[in-house]
């Protein structure tokens, strides 16, 4: 199945699920995360959900991080070039909900480079066996990911299993290392 129609079957499959279930299963991701062993990095990368898209709701995560005085680092979008640029996260840092409804910092707080983070949380539709997923399309992460470090732990957060066959890729995909799910947690480095 080629992206584009897995991108509108895992879409839609996501939308039928109740505000109850995308809040259940977005805990038991946040639960899964707290048995893995990464928790004595220092920058963590977060998205904030999109919730007209019933993302996997981050804010279990985020209560997480500042509960073990992580720094939390958010992204704002620039849909010119489709890059993003880092923030801080801090008492003083204005979310603000953009056109395409992505909550994110109003970029006026401390920039941070994408070579200073150790762990990124990569949201997404639906990934295959081998950790390559599949997003919304536009590549902002692919490029994101490419300008970190390649020690950077990249977890996706997904409401359904991989995909037991590999899908399509391109030169610039960068797949994950690990995908926790709300059932079972999936690494890809083994």
């Amino acid at each position: 199945m080629e992206k584009q129609a897995l991108r509108n079957k895992y879409k839609q499959l996501r939308l039928d699920l109740s505000p109850q279930e995308v809040e259940d299963y977005s805990l038991q991701i946040a639960n899964r995360l707290l048995t893995m062993d990464i928790w004595d990095f220092k920058m963590y990368h977060l998205f904030l959900s999109i919730e007209k898209h019933k993302e996997v709701q981050t804010d279990f995560i985020l209560h997480a991080l500042q509960g073990k005085d992580k720094n939390v680092i958010l992204s704002k979008s620039n849909f010119s070039d489709y890059s993003m640029s880092h923030y801080l996260l801090t008492d003083d840092t204005r979310i603000l909900i953009n056109k395409w409804g992505i909550p994110e910092p109003d970029g006026n707080g401390i920039a941070i480079d994408e070579k200073q983070l150790d762990v990124v949380f990569v949201p997404l539709l639906v990934c295959d066996s081998v950790g390559n997923r599949v997003g919304y399309g536009k590549g902002f992460y692919d490029r994101f990911l490419e300008k970190c470090r390649p020690t950077v732990l990249k977890i996706g957060l997904s409401f359904v299993k991989p995909l037991n066959y590999q899908i399509e890729t391109y030169p610039n995909d960068i797949p994950l290392d690990v995908l926790v799910c709300p059932d079972e947690i999936y690494d890809f480095r083994k």
